[in-house]
């Protein structure tokens, strides 16, 4: 496979918005089929690193939607948008910065513990398992203005996740990965038994 016309084909799957945040990179030195790393609030760069020497051994469908994932789960990361952390976090900072112009070191470290518990939170949200069936879901919605039914972009993404463990030499799958093949199997009519309650929003 040639990666500079496969990326080219990548970049023609991907939504505009992904096109304009992400950047697909050949790292044929990685383990792993396909990863980026999570990105940081002050890097505008969201790579996402492809071992081009195992990509191959997907088929086309499930490189499709493994790209489509890992876009929306990029572009689902929001650091800085409306809502209580985010606020938390923003006066946190701009309190931190008040208290030490003024030299008050209790304010300080008060205003910085405030900012770095908001900024914990907004991370773990976006970490979590639900920013995962999100992102999922988000690909499966792309993948049908690709032309593919929803049952079938579950399944090829439901069959890219388990043929990523076996590429990349793992026993089995991950207990996210596990939930998440069980949704997807639900989505795709493989299974009647959907999600656990738990986890179902």
């Amino acid at each position: 496979m040639e990666p500079n016309v496969e990326i080219r084909r990548l970049l023609d799957v991907m939504p505009a918005s992904g096109r304009m945040t992400t950047k697909i990179v050949s790292k044929p030195e990685q383990a792993k089929v396909i990863y980026a790393s999570f990105p940081q609030p002050w890097n505008q760069a969201r790579p996402i690193y492809i071992n081009f020497d195992l990509w191959p051994r997907l088929a086309k469908p499930q490189r499709d939607l493994l790209l489509l994932q890992m876009v929306s789960w990029l572009t689902g990361v929001k650091w800085f948008k409306p809502d209580i952390y985010q606020g938390v976090m923003l006066a946190g900072l701009l309190g931190g910065f008040l208290e030490a112009s003024q030299s008050d070191v209790v304010g300080v470290a008060v205003a910085g513990g405030l900012s770095a518990i908001a900024a914990f939170r907004i991370w773990r949200t976006n970490k979590s398992l639900e920013s995962e069936l999100n992102a999922d879901a988000a690909a499966i919605r792309i993948a049908q203005r690709r032309g593919y039914s929803e049952a079938e972009a579950a399944q090829q993404l439901l069959s890219a996740i388990e043929a990523v463990a076996k590429i990349e030499g793992r026993s089995g799958l991950n207990f996210t990965e596990l939930i998440r093949c069980q949704n997807l199997r639900a989505i795709a009519g493989l299974s009647s038994v959907g999600m656990p309650e738990s986890y179902d929003k």
